[in-house]
């Protein structure tokens, strides 16, 4: 079929930005698993967790399954942040690559980093089985799409390698079969991975917050940690919050790009990038069988990336850094229509599609672009998952789950080091523009 055969017809409200919903499709088709806004706040608790994203329910969906109380406090609502705004893909692999996790730790410690997200991918699996959970989920597999000739040598490199160290079922796509995967001719070819997913973040977030309330955690939204103080040279605090004051045995920060005051020391060890988001008007089936025959998660090889999928109800997001610059409604606004342009320039098929969704949200970017997991001065944290959060941060909640039990050793992050990124106090804008102009090169030149 070719780019002419599957077109949508022109709407008249297919360019009225009147029409388009600034904020997460996620959120707004989801059904809350609650009304935490006056949940009462406990005055003593084993594990009190910082942020309601996958890193903190699920962090607090394994303690209290372990038998620990735990509370929740989140300063918006449930899965307000990255892990409600993000494009619903969980995806094997580093954000650096496996080659350079090579070249950078060496092939053992690159396949045990590499093995990680596969076994992230399978949790989310196990929690869909075992308890049901309606969430769309569904293991299309990913698709990493090369821009340029050079890119595709790149992957195919890739593929000899994770062959050869992790006996991963990875496969090449050549240009000349690209069709077969994409109803684009923008791409050199493609690296395929069964092994990925997709699901609806919207509802995975409030079926885990769910679980956890279940298990006997409470959640309180509203409720913005403003204060701690710790208890001598333990890991017990007592934390300040806008709903009042608790005592916990153990803190656990999972807030990754949304990380602020009070936790600073964390909060200089995340830049945190806008990724924004558009999504199309329900498709017609066969052009959704163009676009993306396979349903893969699909993004490209530059450092101003694009990623795109199709959607359970058959719509098409699209979404990229777009430019280097944080998330608010104008940001959001301007990112979305060059990221318009762009999914018309890779999918013309879309062009008179009415665009029905545009958001922006923060991905938590670190020195090294590797997870960062562990215990500071008391606290314990989980941050930095370079926009792999999907399945990283719903894993690494598990993971502190344990850690903070003493099984200190099922953080394999854990010797990471963690340097604070030069000159950053908090406020990323003159972070942002240097490496933005820094990528935007390395896109030209590679």
């Amino acid at each position: 079929m070719s780019t002419h055969d599957a077109t949508i017809p022109s709407s008249p409200t297919s360019k009225d930005p009147g029409t388009v919903k600034m904020h997460s499709y996620w959120l707004d088709t989801a059904t809350p698993s609650g009304d935490y806004t006056q949940t009462p706040l406990p005055k003593e608790v084993d594990v009190a967790v910082v942020g309601a994203g996958f890193t903190g329910l699920s962090t607090a969906y394994h303690a209290a399954k372990a038998g620990k109380s735990v509370a929740v406090l989140e300063t918006n609502t449930v899965n307000w942040g990255a892990s409600g705004r993000n494009g619903g893909m969980a995806t094997t692999g580093l954000a650096i690559g496996f080659r350079t996790a090579i070249k950078r730790y060496g092939e053992q410690r690159a396949i045990g980093y590499f093995r990680e997200y596969n076994a992230a991918i399978d949790l989310i699996e196990d929690l869909v089985r075992e308890h049901d959970l309606d969430v769309d989920y569904a293991r299309t597999g990913k698709m990493n799409l090369a821009w340029k000739p050079s890119h595709l040598e790149g992957l195919k490199q890739t593929a000899e390698a994770l062959h050869r160290l992790v006996d991963q079922p990875v496969r090449i796509v050549e240009r000349d079969d690209i069709r077969s995967e994409i109803g684009s001719d923008v791409y050199h070819g493609a690296m395929v991975d069964p092994l990925g997913a997709g699901m609806h973040v919207g509802k995975f977030g409030h079926a885990l917050a769910g679980l956890a309330v279940d298990e006997g955690a409470t959640i309180h939204e509203h409720a913005e940690v403003v204060g701690l103080e710790r208890k001598g040279s333990t890991t017990v605090h007592d934390i300040q919050t806008s709903r009042g004051t608790l005592r916990a045995g153990s803190v656990v920060v999972g807030t990754s790009g949304y990380t602020g005051k009070p936790f600073g020391w964390q909060q200089r060890r995340i830049i945190p990038v806008g990724s924004f988001i558009v999504v199309t008007e329900p498709l017609p089936q066969e052009v959704v069988d163009e676009l993306l025959p396979n349903r893969r998660m699909a993004s490209d090889t530059k450092n101003f990336i694009y990623y795109f999928r199709i959607t359970p109800d058959n719509r098409l997001l699209f979404g990229g850094r777009a430019r280097f610059a944080l998330s608010d409604p104008s940001q959001d606004r301007e990112s979305g229509e060059i990221l318009k342009k762009a999914m018309h320039r890779i999918f013309p098929q879309v062009r008179q599609a009415r665009i029905d969704y545009m958001w922006g949200g923060l991905v938590d970017i670190s020195m090294d672009q590797m997870v960062h997991a562990g215990e500071r001065n008391g606290v314990f944290y989980s941050t930095n998952y370079s926009g792999h959060g999907v399945q990283m941060a719903n894993y690494m909640g598990k993971v502190m789950a344990d850690v903070v039990a003493g099984e200190t050793h099922r953080n394999i992050w854990r010797d990471l080091k963690h340097p604070w990124i030069p000159g950053y106090f908090g406020k990323p804008w003159l972070h942002l523009r240097a490496g933005g102009a820094y990528y935007a090169l390395q896109d030209r030149l590679s």
